[in-house]
């Protein structure tokens, strides 16, 4: 039953970021899109974090997340005994859109750290590498934005630290499932 409710509980972070990605795929966001770093590169002669952390993808997740979980929170109404969230906070639509807002900032503001480390391990933005080095950063890729979701989980409700583990590696698995989901139906380019 936890781990059910932990899944409702982080649904609308998985929408927020399959919404995410079909929005970064369109005619709009190629318009708009302008690198965080601004294009700035470093005294090492690399970007800051490359041309795919964009400030429309950032503000994307955003309010993909407040959509998400406004949306779920709707659902949520016949069942919120079944969210961990909803035992804490009033279901609400101001409520859903703040939390949903924080956990997609969070998402994103926990990716900039490795894309960052990656810029400066000569790893090309949006490309996976082979090795060692690739087997890593697949896993960091995965678990990256989940330590900042899971932060604001905690903010919201307390939980105990293995609790918090435990939504990093659930997420991490849901990660992997939806990347390959994404990239067979040809919305993700690689995993």
């Amino acid at each position: 039953m936890m781990i059910l409710k932990m899944y409702v509980t982080m649904i609308p972070v998985i929408l927020a970021g399959i919404m995410n990605m079909l929005f970064v795929r369109t005619k709009l966001y190629s318009r708009i899109k302008f690198p965080i770093d601004g294009g700035k590169i470093l005294s090492d002669g690399k970007r800051l974090f490359g041309e795919n952390k964009t400030w429309a993808g950032f503000f994307g997740m955003i309010f993909s997340g407040a959509l998400a979980q406004l949306l779920w929170g709707f659902v949520c109404l016949k069942i919120p005994q079944m969210c961990y969230i909803y035992s804490y906070f009033d279901n609400t639509p101001l409520f859903n859109l703040a939390a949903g807002a924080a956990m997609g900032f969070a998402y994103v503001l926990f990716e900039l750290p490795n894309s960052f480390i990656k810029r400066r391990l000569d790893i090309p933005s949006g490309k996976t590498v082979g090795g060692a080095k690739g087997c890593v950063f697949f896993l960091i890729d995965q678990v990256d934005s989940l330590f900042g979701v899971a932060a604001v989980f905690a903010a919201l409700y307390p939980m105990p630290l293995w609790q918090y583990i435990l939504y990093i590696l659930l997420g991490a698995v849901t990660h992997i499932a939806v990347n390959l989901i994404l990239y067979a139906a040809k919305i993700r380019r690689n995993l």
